[in-house]
Formats: structure tokens, C-alpha cells, sequence
């Protein structure tokens, strides 16, 4: 999850361009004034300096500006949260005009930021369901199906990447699923200043970003201190699903997952558990036991 510093965007117009380019003509005429004087072959160091203060200016303004007015926040939680390693990598793609049409009807009434600035309530929020914390959840395909298929069940779904939650909107709302509601921003965030003591029924963790170079280990989302902030929100005999086609993973979740006090594998044998009938095989999923990867599912219960 792919964790934030969120998603870059613009609040550009629609057919005005990509949100990049309304940024960078607006910014033209600074652009200009910094720009090394005609017939010189490169800039000074006074005018090189202006250019890169002009192209992080850019830049900032870039995270700031919503893509949607009315939608989803470029950066919700703004200075609110603290630097830290986060286990996502913020992604830019080209939203469809499907995509932003949910965005533009639904997110008013189906999406929320992760502030961390007020405690949710949760009842209110899915009309007293239960509620599941999904964490990633790509394209929606799988939350999606999810929610047609137990609709007495809430799914709230956090994610940054703004196509994707346009098309769990859009999915969503075909369907006629009215169980599913879309968080953009840091999971960290709303585990920590924005659920209230046991207030959840699960949580779902399907495919996070296995983070292969060692170097990079220390993002993966399954870590101790992230369990940490997860078993209180957590009503107790809540389930903790996470999946993975990433062996190395796989065998870091069930360690860890394993040795927090506060959670009980329901696998008899202490190992992986089959895929439950209720998480649906996702595209993904398939293309990857088409290349011969091991999924592994496990389950852990909130003591």
C-alpha cells in the first residue's frame, strides 16, 4: 500500500490536460523569470538554485491540490503526521472517465479522508453493520465482490491510489452494494487516532507489497508495531486475513503474527490456512498461480 505522503494531483478541469500539465502552465510565467538568460549555455548557480526552489514549489503544489474538488485529498493528513518509513509507494495513473464520474457522484456520500483529526463512528458511518478494515485494495475487484456477497457485512477500504478507489465506487454502486465505504490515506493514521477501542470486527490485508530487497524490509505493512496499533481497535475473537503470493513474506506474516500475545492462529497446525470461500481468487491472484506462485492465507484470531 503502496502508505503517505498520498497520491500527487491537480485540481485540473476535465479535457484541460493531465493534472501535470495544468500545474506547470500555471506555473509558465515563474518558470520563465528563473530561466538562464538567452544565448547563455547554462544556467548560474543563482539561476540554477531558482530553478529547483521553482520545481519544488511546483512539486508542493502538486501534492496539495485535489484532482477532484469535492473528492478524495491530495494529502488529507497534511503536517498532522509525523515522518516515518511508510510501506506504500504513492503512484500516479491516468484516472478514466468512469473512474471520476464515482468519484465526482459517490465520494460525498461514500468516501472519507483519513485526517486523524476526529474518531469515527462507525455505527453511523455503515449504518450499524459490523465492520471489516480492508487495507489495499488495488482495483476493488475483490472488495467489491466481497460486499455483493455479504451485504450484512461493512467494508471499510483504505487505500491512496485515486483510480482504484474510483472504480470500487463505481463497481460498488452498480451492484447496488450500499456496505462499502472508501478511506483515502494512511492506515496507520486511522488505526491510531481514528477508531475507537474495539470497534472493529476484522481486518483484511490481501497482497500488500512484499517489498523483496532486504534494504527494504522495513516497510512491510505485518510488522510487531503495526500489530500493535491493530489489537486494540480490534473486537476480541476478530480475525486478522492476510494473504500473500510472496514466499518470503508469507513466512515473515506467520512469525510475527505468530509471536504477538495478542493473536491466535486458528490453523490446528499452527501454519497457513486455506483460502477461506469468502476471499475471491483476484486476477492478480490467477496470473500469479499461472506463473507457479504459492498463495498463502492466514488466519489470526484478537485474544
Amino acid at each position: 500500500m503502496s502508505e503517505q505522503p498520498l497520491n500527487p494531483t491537480s485540481a485540473a478541469a476535465p479535457g484541460s490536460g493531465t493534472a501535470d500539465e495544468a500545474v506547470l502552465s500555471a506555473d509558465a510565467d515563474t518558470t520563465a523569470v528563473h530561466a538562464p538568460a538567452t544565448g547563455s549555455t547554462e544556467p548560474t548557480a543563482d539561476e540554477a538554485a531558482a530553478l529547483r526552489a521553482a520545481s519544488f514549489e511546483r512539486a508542493r503544489r502538486l501534492r496539495q491540490e485535489p484532482r477532484f474538488p469535492g473528492g478524495p485529498a491530495a494529502d488529507p493528513a497534511g503536517s498532522h503526521h509525523e515522518r516515518r518509513i511508510r510501506s506504500f509507494q504513492p503512484r500516479r495513473s491516468r484516472v478514466t472517465t468512469g473512474q471520476q464520474d464515482a468519484l465526482e457522484r459517490l465520494w460525498p456520500k461514500w468516501g472519507l479522508d483519513i485526517d486523524g483529526k476526529r474518531v469515527l463512528d462507525l455505527d453511523q458511518l455503515l449504518d450499524g453493520l459490523p465492520v471489516v478494515l480492508e487495507i489495499g485494495f488495488g482495483m476493488g475487484e475483490a472488495t467489491a465482490r466481497m460486499a455483493a456477497d455479504d451485504p450484512g457485512t461493512g467494508i471499510l477500504a483504505v487505500d491512496v491510489h485515486t483510480p482504484g478507489q474510483g472504480n470500487l465506487l463505481g463497481l460498488a454502486d452498480k451492484a447496488g452494494s450500499t456496505n462499502v465505504r472508501v478511506a483515502n490515506g494512511d492506515a496507520v493514521i486511522l488505526l491510531r487516532e481514528m477508531l475507537a477501542p474495539e470497534s472493529l470486527d476484522g481486518l483484511r490485508v490481501y497482497f500488500p507489497d512484499p517489498w523483496p530487497k532486504a534494504r527494504h524490509h522495513k516497510r512491510r505493512l505485518i510488522q510487531p508495531e503495526f500489530l500493535d496499533l491493530v489489537a486494540p481497535v480490534l473486537k476480541p475473537g476478530a480475525i486478522v486475513h492476510c494473504a500473500t503470493d510472496w514466499e518470503p513474506y508469507a513466512e515473515q506474516m506467520l512469525e510475527v503474527l505468530t509471536a504477538h500475545p495478542r493473536f491466535a492462529n486458528t490453523a490446528a497446525d499452527g501454519g497457513y490456512a486455506p483460502r477461506p470461500a469468502f476471499r475471491p481468487l483476484t486476477r492478480f491472484e490467477g496470473q500469479g498461480l499461472d506463473k507457479g506462485h504459492v498463495v498463502h492465507d492466514l488466519l489470526f484470531a484478537r485474544i
